[in-house]
C-alpha cells in the first residue's frame, strides 16, 4: 500500500475512534446527570425565630420553652441537633444566607441589598412573574431588603410582596402579633409559594436585657408557629403540600443572652426543625448543616436553578 494511502487509512481510523470516543464519553455523562424526581411539596414557608439560643430551644433538654415543637409538631419531622450560622452572627445576614445561599457582609441596619439574589426571585422568573406567590412578612422593618438585590440583571427585577416591620423598610419594628395574624392571612388568602416569616422577640428582649420576656418570646413564638402549622394542614390547597422550615438567624453569646455577633458556640449553634410531605417523619439527624443548606434544599423542592454555596439535606428525606 503506498505511503499517501496508509496516512489516508489511519487518519479515518483516527477519526472513527475518537466518535467512538465521543459517544462513549456522552452516554457516561448522561448517565451521570441526577434524575428528575418529583416532589409532593408545592409550598415552602420558612419561619425564623430571630436571635433564640440553641441552650434555650432543642439544647435545653426539658424543651420548657419550645413544647409545640417538641412534642407534636417534632412526631411529624425532623430535628438537627448540628445546625449552624457560619457567617456573620447577625440578624440581616442571617437571614439572607437563607434566602441567597450565600455568606455575604452585609450592614445590619438594611442599607444594603444582598449581592446575590435570592430565591424569591428565582421563583418568580421560572414562573411568569406570579408576583402574589412569594411573600417576605417580618416584624423588624429592615428585612425589606431581603427582597432585591445589587446583582446586575437582577436588582429591582422578578420582587417578592413585602409586609415588613410598621409599613415597610424606615419604619420600625412592629409587635410579632401583628406579623402572626399578618402571616395567617398572606396563608388563608394568597396562597403564597414561597413565605418567610421573622418573629423578633427572642432578639428584641435578648438585647434589652430581659431574660424572662426573651424566655417568654421563644414560648410565644412556638405558639405561633404550631398555629401556623395548623391552619396550613386546615387549608384544602396547602395541606400536605407544604414544607416549612424553622430555624434562627443566629444565636447569642454563650456567657451573656444580652449580645450575639461573634463567632462563640452560642452565636452559631442554632435551632432547625422541618416538616413535610417529603420529609422523615420523628426524627433527629446529627448531620453537620448551616443556613445556606436550607437554600439549596428549597432550590431542591421547588426545582429552582441551585446556585447556592450549601447543599442539600438529603438526610432529611424520605
Amino acid at each position: 500500500m503506498k505511503p499517501v494511502f496508509i496516512y489516508i487509512y489511519f487518519m479515518r481510523f483516527q477519526i472513527r475512534l475518537l466518535l467512538l470516543v465521543a459517544l462513549v464519553s456522552f452516554a457516561g455523562c448522561d448517565n451521570d446527570k441526577v434524575p428528575f424526581r418529583e416532589y409532593k411539596t408545592k409550598y415552602i414557608v420558612i419561619v425564623l425565630v430571630d436571635g433564640a439560643r440553641y441552650s434555650e430551644t432543642w439544647g435545653d433538654a426539658s424543651h420548657q420553652y419550645i413544647p409545640f415543637l417538641a412534642d407534636s409538631m417534632a412526631q411529624e419531622g425532623v430535628v438537627n441537633s448540628t445546625f449552624y450560622n457560619h457567617g456573620i452572627t447577625n440578624t440581616v445576614n442571617g437571614h439572607a444566607a437563607v434566602t441567597t445561599g450565600e455568606y455575604d457582609d452585609l450592614d445590619n441596619t438594611g442599607l444594603d441589598y444582598p449581592k446575590k439574589h435570592s430565591f424569591f426571585q428565582d421563583w418568580i422568573s421560572q414562573h411568569n412573574s406570579i408576583y402574589q406567590s412569594a411573600w417576605i412578612v417580618a416584624s423588624k422593618d429592615k428585612l425589606a431588603v431581603l427582597g432585591n438585590t445589587d446583582e446586575p440583571n437582577w436588582k429591582n427585577h422578578y420582587l417578592p410582596m413585602i409586609d415588613c416591620g410598621v409599613s415597610g423598610w424606615g419604619s420600625g419594628y412592629r409587635e410579632d402579633s401583628v406579623t402572626y395574624v399578618n402571616a395567617l392571612n398572606v396563608i388563608q388568602t394568597k396562597t403564597p409559594r414561597l413565605l418567610l416569616i421573622n418573629f423578633k422577640d427572642p432578639d428584641y428582649y435578648g438585647h434589652a436585657g430581659d431574660w424572662n420576656m426573651y424566655c417568654q418570646g421563644i414560648v410565644k413564638t412556638d405558639s405561633y408557629i404550631n398555629s401556623i402549622w395548623s391552619a396550613i394542614q386546615a387549608d384544602p390547597e396547602m395541606a400536605n403540600k407544604t414544607t416549612l422550615f424553622v430555624t434562627n438567624d443566629h444565636g447569642r453569646h454563650t456567657s451573656d443572652f444580652t449580645g450575639h455577633g461573634d463567632g462563640c458556640e452560642g452565636c452559631r449553634h442554632i435551632m432547625f426543625f422541618a416538616v413535610g410531605p417529603d420529609f422523615k417523619k420523628g426524627g433527629v439527624v446529627s448531620t453537620p448543616r448551616s443556613l445556606i443548606d436550607i437554600h439549596a434544599t428549597i432550590s431542591e423542592l421547588m426545582h429552582l436553578q441551585n446556585s447556592s454555596d450549601g447543599e442539600v439535606m438529603s438526610e432529611l428525606f424520605n
